[in-house]
C-alpha cells in the first residue's frame, strides 16, 4: 500500500498544497486519538456555548476546530480560514496561496453515543482582488475547490480526498502514524436502491417532495427493494454512497431557518458534491449543479441531494417538474 504523499505526487499536486494537507491529517490524527479515548478523554458531552449556527456545542466540536484552526494559522500558505464554529473569517497569512474551510466535527449528535462522526475540509486559489481576511475570499463556486476531503472517525481513520482527480480512500495506518491508500478510485454506481434522508422532516417538506417518498415508501413497485440508511452524520452517509450507491437527500423545509435548506454550502455540500462528482456521481441543489452556485454569505445553506446518478435525476425530476 502506497503512502499520502508519494500518491499526491504522482497526481502532480503542488508541493505547498501537498504540505497543507498534511497540515490539516496531522490535527486529524490527534482528534482521532480523542475521538477514540471518549469518555477517557474527557470530551464527552455539551459546553455552555452556541456556535454561529444556533447550535448547542459539543466539548470535541470546540476542541476540533481549536487543533484545525491553530495548525493552519501555523502555516505560512493559509491567507484566511473559515470554519463552521466560526462567526467570521480567520486572517491568516496575507501572502498565503490558499484558503481553507471546514466543518471541524459533522455530526457532533453522534459523539456522545459512539456513532459517526468526522471533520469535512476544503482548499480554494486565494483571491488577489480582495482584503484577504476578507469573507469575500471564500465567494467562489464549489468548482474552484483545489482540494476537497473528509476523515471519518470510525472503527478505522478514513481519508478521503481528491485533488481535482479521482476520489480516493485512504485508511490511518495506526502502527506508523501515516495514512495508506486503500481504494485508488472511489466510482458511485449509477443506481443503487439505497437512500439517506431524515424521515421525521417528512412533515416539514413541500407537497412535491412528500408526494415522490409517498412513491418511494408505499406506491411504486419500481421502488420495492429500497432501504433507508441514515447515519445522523452527512460525512457517515455520503461516505456509504461512495462505498456502495445510493442518494444523500437533505431538502429544504418550512420550518424557520431551514427555507432555503438546512446544511452550509461552504463546509458540507461543496467539498462532498466535488467528491461525489469525481467518483461519477450527481449533487445538486434545487435542481441545480452544486458546485456552480456562486455563495453570498459565509454560513449560506442549500438543499442537497447527491449520489448515484439515476436516483438523483429521478428525484430532480419529479420535484422540479411537477
Amino acid at each position: 500500500m502506497r503512502r499520502l504523499i508519494p500518491v499526491l505526487k504522482q497526481d502532480g499536486v503542488d508541493t505547498d498544497l501537498i504540505m497543507l494537507v498534511r497540515t490539516i491529517l496531522a490535527a486529524s490524527k490527534e482528534i482521532a486519538f480523542r475521538v477514540s479515548q471518549g469518555e477517557l478523554a474527557g470530551i464527552l458531552g455539551s459546553t455552555l456555548n452556541e456556535n454561529i449556527q444556533g447550535e448547542v456545542q459539543k466539548k470535541l466540536d470546540v476542541l476540533a476546530n481549536q487543533l484545525i484552526k491553530e495548525m493552519l494559522l501555523d502555516d505560512e500558505s493559509v491567507r484566511a480560514i473559515a470554519s463552521e464554529e466560526e462567526e467570521h473569517v480567520v486572517a491568516g497569512h496575507s501572502t498565503g496561496r490558499y484558503i481553507v474551510a471546514f466543518d471541524p466535527l459533522d455530526g457532533s449528535s453522534n459523539i456522545d453515543v459512539n456513532g459517526q462522526i468526522g471533520t469535512i475540509f476544503t482548499v480554494y486559489p486565494a483571491r488577489e482582488d480582495v482584503a484577504y481576511d476578507s469573507c469575500q475570499q471564500f465567494h467562489q463556486p464549489g468548482i474552484n475547490q483545489l482540494c476537497a476531503g473528509y476523515i471519518l472517525y470510525g472503527p478505522s481513520s478514513l481519508l478521503v480526498l481528491s485533488t481535482g482527480g479521482p476520489t480516493r480512500c485512504y485508511t490511518l495506518d495506526l502502527t506508523h502514524g501515516g495514512y495508506l491508500l486503500t481504494k485508488a478510485q472511489m466510482n458511485v454506481p449509477r443506481d443503487s436502491c439505497e437512500f439517506a434522508i431524515n424521515m421525521a422532516n417528512y412533515r416539514h417538506w413541500s407537497r412535491v417532495t412528500q408526494a415522490y417518498f409517498d412513491q418511494v415508501l408505499y406506491a411504486s413497485e419500481r421502488f420495492r427493494h429500497s432501504s433507508v440508511r441514515w447515519n445522523a452524520a452527512m460525512v457517515g452517509d455520503v461516505h456509504r454512497v461512495l462505498s456502495r450507491g445510493g442518494i444523500f437527500l437533505y431538502p429544504e423545509d418550512a420550518r424557520l431557518g431551514n427555507e432555503t435548506g438546512k446544511l452550509r454550502l461552504l463546509y458540507e455540500a461543496n467539498p462532498l458534491s466535488l467528491l461525489i462528482e469525481k467518483a461519477g456521481g450527481k449533487a445538486t441543489s434545487s435542481g441545480r449543479r452544486t458546485l456552480e452556485i456562486m455563495p453570498k454569505d459565509l454560513h449560506q445553506r442549500v438543499p442537497v441531494v447527491l449520489g448515484s446518478v439515476g436516483p438523483v435525476d429521478d428525484f430532480n425530476s419529479a420535484v422540479f417538474s411537477a
